[in-house]
């Protein structure tokens, strides 16, 4: 991915820059008269004339005037008009979201086809396709062959190899699940990536089903860092069978890992100890369900695999059970939650706020976030969110 291909809006703020900086040079150079002072005889008929200085100064300004209008114009069309491909990619706990949602793009179904595309239900008045009326909104016009404006991939990875690649400007949307602070600790600023939270997961502790059934179906908060420390090891310890445990975790790039580390032992680069990594969660999940020992950390889209089994936590006085109604998963103090983002770099494009206002308006959160078991942002949340993008054309 070139600088100039796929992030017009840097190119256009520089240029609006090296603009706006010309133009003053010359509006200054106006009003000095170039440095140098001549005094203009009046005419015959007592009007004024311009000397040939300042004649010259005024030529000068008006074109770099004209030519700064110009440029900026070139640029915000320049902006407006990339269709390449959209590139994001990075953690496999935000996949599913970003995935759905590149996929209805990608299909652009007509504004008729209600089931894929239900702009009605949501207040939207539009006979555009789905990525064309999102896509509208920053400028973009709809293809005659109904392709969307752009297409758009999502690559599967991790948090870590997501916001690295979009510093490195290999993706346009790097996607993770831990904090960009976390997961670049050498960094002294971070000023240049824009965070946007498109949902919330509240990380469940799991177990494999034969351990559950066996009657562990909670621990505390001290027994989980004792287990993740290595000095709880037989299920016996924990009310359970006489079993040794099998401790699982993500891999160290991995965000759901960063997250769970930070939020158990406050330092997102503690140590552990685990039976095995996995780089994913779908392989996570699979291990947990295989096994007839295990215990692990879990994005929650990933819950529902079979074999696999939530059990609460105890943690400061209160404990959390998945689906409670008072204290469940979803509760803003339950310890192991944690923000989903897509990082963009030195802004964000129009391109990118096409794609991620859609995941912030009502029918991206419920058929995208919530269909994969995420929690859904509230409307000050959204509202926060959609302050970061750009404005809308």
């Amino acid at each position: 991915m070139t600088r100039d291909s796929t992030r017009p809006d840097r190119a256009s703020r520089r240029k609006f820059l090296i603009a706006a900086g010309s133009l003053g040079v010359g509006v200054l150079a106006g009003c000095s008269g170039g440095g140098n002072t001549t005094t203009a005889q009046p005419a015959a008929d007592d009007q004024p004339t311009s000397t040939p200085t300042e004649t010259a100064t005024a030529t000068e300004t008006t074109t770099e005037q004209q030519a700064a209008t110009t440029e900026a114009q070139q640029s915000t069309t320049a902006q407006k008009q990339d269709t390449t491909t959209l590139e994001a990619g990075g953690s496999s706990t935000v996949y599913p979201v970003a995935e759905d949602a590149a996929a209805y793009w990608n299909a652009n179904r007509p504004a008729d086809d209600t089931e894929y595309w239900p702009h009605g239900e949501y207040g939207i008045d539009t006979d555009l396709n789905l990525a064309d009326y999102w896509a509208s909104l920053y400028g973009f016009e709809p293809d005659d062959n109904n392709a969307p404006p752009f297409r758009w991939t999502v690559g599967l990875s991790h948090s870590g190899t997501g916001v690295r690649n979009v510093r490195d400007e290999v993706y346009d949307i790097g996607n993770s699940s831990g904090n960009v602070e976390d997961e670049l600790p050498e960094r002294d600023s971070y000023d240049q990536f824009v965070d946007h939270v498109v949902a919330v997961d509240g990380q469940p502790l799991v177990v494999s089903a034969e351990i559950k059934a066996a009657g562990v179906t909670g621990i505390t908060g001290q027994e989980l860092k004792d287990l993740y420390k290595g000095r709880i090891t037989n299920w016996s310890e924990l009310g359970g069978p006489n079993k040794e445990i099998r401790v699982l975790g993500r891999v160290r790039d991995s965000g759901t890992r960063t997250a769970f580390v930070s939020n158990v032992f406050d330092n997102p680069t503690e140590d552990t100890q685990v039976a095995n990594r996995y780089g994913q969660n779908q392989r996570l999940a699979q291990a947990v369900a295989q096994a007839d020992n295990a215990i692990s950390y879990l994005a929650l889209a990933f819950l529902g695999t079979q074999n696999v089994e939530p059990i609460s936590l105890a943690w400061d006085g209160t404990t959390y059970s998945y689906q409670d109604p008072e204290n469940g998963l979803d509760s803003r103090e339950y310890p192991l939650s944690r923000d989903l983002h897509m990082y963009t770099w030195e802004g964000t494009s129009m391109k990118e706020a096409a794609v991620i206002n859609m995941m912030l308006h009502p029918f991206g959160q419920e058929t995208f976030v919530a269909p994969n078991n995420y929690f859904t942002l509230g409307e000050r949340r959204l509202e926060e969110e959609r302050e970061k993008l750009p404005d809308q054309t």
